[in-house]
């Protein structure tokens, strides 16, 4: 009789729980179990890790074999533990010593062949790690999402190469640490939108803050490619964040572009996306899109052409910045700290408030259209904003280009360190005291605030988000103190409150 152990982590959504896998060796008639609340590609892993130890030429024990993933009340999934399962029985059996594997964590799915093969979610478990102290081996094609968490990372492409490593025979050498360089945006620039400055000084505004944004328009005006230029206006992610926004996507199993490594990322779900696509879901939980968008942006095109059902869910993960999603047995809980942008038509056919006769819907249409938004909905979306046809002049080959995305992200990433400096979070998450403190008014400034509420019922969410933007608008001017110039253009940029009166 044998014991070995040795150490992995599971998957549980971007966490990376430890497991413990114990490997006994006994006398009896020879089998081999694996138990611990062990899914079905888990299970399967005992045929590819025989095939595996065959086909490297190691013994395979003619023994009762029991595997055990401890915690045994924590669901397991995946080819993760193979090549532990797999080192775990030569241990056992005496083919590899006991004390190599002390310290150690191991990920990688075998082939039959004894070939490792890439595992999702090894970011999210090389932080875990190095938490911990311990080191890891890991399949090649994982060591640049691995070494992203400064753990001692080693990359092995078999079976063989990493028993031989743990022999002493042929050492594996460390993993170069990356260290991904700041690209460029590659986001399309916002000299490209002719005309159009009250909607790019709202996108500035949004960019400034981190506020959510909806553009209100006809067809044709612009409302999509400036949503598509929000990205390239915004401050680069720092390196905590950018490993956030990493970590999503080694959970969803997709290999780290070090090029777009401190870019934002940009989702833009079509309008037939179900909830779970859009939050996220399935059998075992996947993240959704508003989970890829952490730290980034959301845009949501046609906006009432969503299903409200796909809307509603929106409305706790804007104000929370994470989503949680239960199923039986397991609740996982997902990053969305997301910014909204998003595009609508002011009516059906689109044209409503065009030259006369251009429009052909009814106000019962118009009102069923835009009932498909609900008013909690929009009352978390801090700026909404018209955008006209622009004039024929701005859209003449010759006319004056406009200011370029660069310009712009400078007076954006200045208003950011401001707050950053002050509160240490952008104004649009600005809450309770440090609200309070940040956003003082007095005087004229509150009772122009107050006039506005009263005058278009805004709640006291809503109150708050004419703040916090008037904050911004301030940051952008560099000025200390709100003014009520900047508590007037905050109201003016909340223009479906003024729609929904009339």
């Amino acid at each position: 009789m044998s014991l070995a152990i040795l150490q992995s982590r599971a998957q549980l959504g971007t966490d990376a729980p430890p497991v413990t896998i114990e490997v006994f060796l006994s006398g009896g008639l020879p089998s081999f179990s694996v138990v611990g609340m062990a899914e079905k590609a888990v299970r399967e892993s005992k045929d590819r890790v025989r095939s595996a130890l065959i086909c490297s030429d190691f013994r395979f024990p003619q023994e009762r074999i029991t595997v055990s993933l401890g915690p045994a009340d924590m669901r397991k999934s995946g080819g993760r533990f193979d090549l532990a399962i797999a080192l775990g029985i030569l241990a056992a059996s005496k083919q590899l010593p006991l004390e190599a594997v002390d310290g150690v964590e191991f990920y990688g799915e075998l082939a039959l062949n004894g070939d490792l093969r890439r595992v999702p979610a090894i970011l999210p478990a090389a932080l875990k790690a190095h938490a911990a102290g311990h080191s890891m081996i890991v399949p090649l094609l994982n060591a640049n999402e691995a070494v992203l968490a400064k753990t001692a990372v080693r990359a092995a492409t078999s079976l063989l190469e990493v028993t031989a490593h743990l022999n002493g025979t042929q050492g594996i050498e460390m993993a170069e640490s990356v260290r991904p360089e700041l690209a460029g945006h590659g986001a399309p620039d916002l000299a490209d939108v002719k005309g159009q400055t009250q909607a790019k000084r709202a996108l500035e505004i949004a960019a400034a803050g981190g506020h959510n944004l909806l553009y209100i328009g006809p067809p044709g005006t612009g409302k999509s490619m400036l949503a598509k230029r929000l990205a390239g206006i915004l401050p680069a992610l720092t390196e905590a964040e950018a490993l956030e926004t990493a970590a999503i996507d080694s959970v969803l199993g997709r290999p780290l572009d070090l090029a777009r490594w401190r870019q934002r990322p940009f989702r833009s779900p079509h309008h037939t996306a179900s909830p779970a696509a859009l939050v996220g879901g399935g059998p075992g939980p996947q993240p959704g899109e508003i989970s890829r968008a952490h730290n980034g942006v959301l845009f949501l095109d046609e906006l009432p052409e969503f299903n409200r059902n796909v809307l509603e869910v929106l409305r706790e993960p804007l104000e929370a910045g994470v989503i949680t999603i239960a199923r039986a047995g397991v609740q996982m809980d997902f990053p969305a700290n997301f910014q909204l942008i998003a595009a609508m038509n002011p009516c059906p056919c689109g044209f409503l408030g065009e030259l006369a006769g251009d429009c052909c819907c009814s106000a019962e249409r118009v009102a069923t259209y835009r009932s498909k938004i609900s008013g909690p909905l929009l009352d978390r979306i801090d700026l909404h904003v018209e955008v006209m046809r622009p004039a024929k002049e701005a859209l003449r080959h010759d006319a004056p280009p406009g200011e370029s995305s660069s310009a712009v992200a400078a007076r954006v990433g200045a208003a950011r360190n401001i707050q950053l400096r002050r509160s240490g979070v952008c104004n649009a998450q600005l809450e309770g005291e440090t609200l309070n403190d940040v956003c003082k008014i007095s005087g004229e400034v509150l009772q122009l605030l107050e006039q506005a509420t009263a005058k278009f019922r805004l709640s006291a969410r809503a109150y708050q988000r004419v703040l916090r933007v008037a904050r911004t608008i301030a940051d952008l001017a560099a000025q200390k103190d709100i003014a009520a110039t900047h508590i007037a253009e905050a109201v003016s940029l909340r223009q479906m409150d003024k729609r929904r009166l009339q």
